[in-house]
């Protein structure tokens, strides 16, 4: 599976999981450690929680090894380390604070259909 592939299918769970705000960040040529960003809130923690567990889902289906997630106990900012792909399941308040659009403002966005 290629990496934007990769992307899209974890912002299609996401947006089926209800999240907000899905967009995918193509930050290849900008970053080292990824190419491609997911970003996308919910509005409770147990929606964030729920966001996580259908990409971990989908993805152990999937056969896509997960390198690890952090921050779901607290469900405010968790990541999900696909390697290349690198999802950010943000509580409301957290994403609007943190704004990792406007820091990655260089990086194209990419539809989640193409």
């Amino acid at each position: 599976m290629n990496l934007l592939h990769l992307a899209q299918l974890a912002a299609t769970v996401a947006e089926d999981k209800k999240a907000h705000g899905v967009t995918i960040l193509d930050i290849r040529g900008l970053s080292v450690f990824a190419d491609y960003f997911v970003v996308c809130h919910g509005n409770s923690q147990t929606q964030v929680q729920a966001i996580v567990t259908g990409i971990k889902e989908k993805m152990n289906e999937e056969g896509i090894h997960i390198r690890g997630v952090e921050g779901f106990q607290d469900a405010r900012w968790v990541l999900v380390d696909l390697g290349d792909v690198v999802v950010h399941v943000f509580h409301r308040d957290e994403r609007d604070f943190y704004d990792l659009e406007r820091l990655w403002g260089d990086a194209p966005k990419i539809d989640l259909a193409q």
